[in-house]
């Protein structure tokens, strides 16, 4: 019984840590959004800066639409060959 009500407080305990840390996280990300909005200068060094590091291989294009192109390359047909 003592074993059971033990278990049970330290679910709580591990319940209430993880609702603590949603709400920092949730915070950080209210904090961030707050910063970005009408900031599009920086939003563009961002895109620019990333362009230089060499792991950021793949480039995503955002349409007038407001939708993004995601590897485009791979929709694409490939060429094909014709017999000589």
């Amino acid at each position: 019984m003592q074993e059971a009500h033990a278990k049970e407080e330290a679910a709580r305990s591990l319940s209430r840590a993880e609702i603590e840390r949603a709400k920092g996280a949730a915070e950080a990300n209210r904090i961030i959004g707050q910063s970005l909005e009408k900031n599009e200068a920086y939003l563009h060094y961002l895109g620019i800066h990333n362009l230089a590091e060499p792991e950021n291989d793949v480039i995503y294009v955002t349409t007038e639409a407001g939708l993004s192109i995601f590897n485009s390359g791979e929709v694409l047909p490939k060429k094909v060959q014709t017999p000589p």
